[in-house]
């Protein structure tokens, strides 16, 4: 039985980003040390040519060895969407964010959905639907 599950990392994450043209940042959140005081594991924020940003969140390890002696991964990520440095729901009409701002528990085929749909957003849907009352 193959695991096919792809763990991700603060450097994968980013990696996938860059590829769709994001600018990006990346932040490790918990050293090797069991008992580091942050609650996340890594975060990566990436700003879109259309000024879409996703700000990614892996919040704790999962542990696959016993002892967790090895296989420290993150298998599932949380995304939150930023428009203008704001927390913002996307427009009517796409598959994510929909009157929400934070999708949880994305694995890694999941979050490229994710970017995909985020990158090729036109903003000017915004101002079209807040017009209209759909916003």
């Amino acid at each position: 039985m193959k695991d096919t599950v792809q763990p991700m990392t603060a450097e994968s994450v980013g990696e996938l980003l860059r590829e769709a043209g994001a600018e990006v940042m990346v932040r490790s959140g918990r050293s090797d040390s069991y008992s580091a005081p942050r609650e996340f594991s890594f975060e990566v924020k990436a700003l879109f040519k259309n000024g879409m940003g996703l700000h990614v969140v892996a919040r704790q390890f999962n542990y696959r060895d016993p002892w967790e002696a090895e296989g420290r991964v993150n298998d599932l990520v949380d995304v939150m969407l930023l428009r203008d440095g704001a927390l913002t729901p996307l427009p009517k009409g796409y598959p994510y964010f929909q009157g929400i701002d934070e999708e949880c528990g994305l694995d890694e085929e999941k979050l490229r959905e994710v970017i995909d749909c985020v990158k090729k957003v036109n903003v000017k849907l915004y101002l079209l639907q807040e017009m209209t009352g759909d916003l």
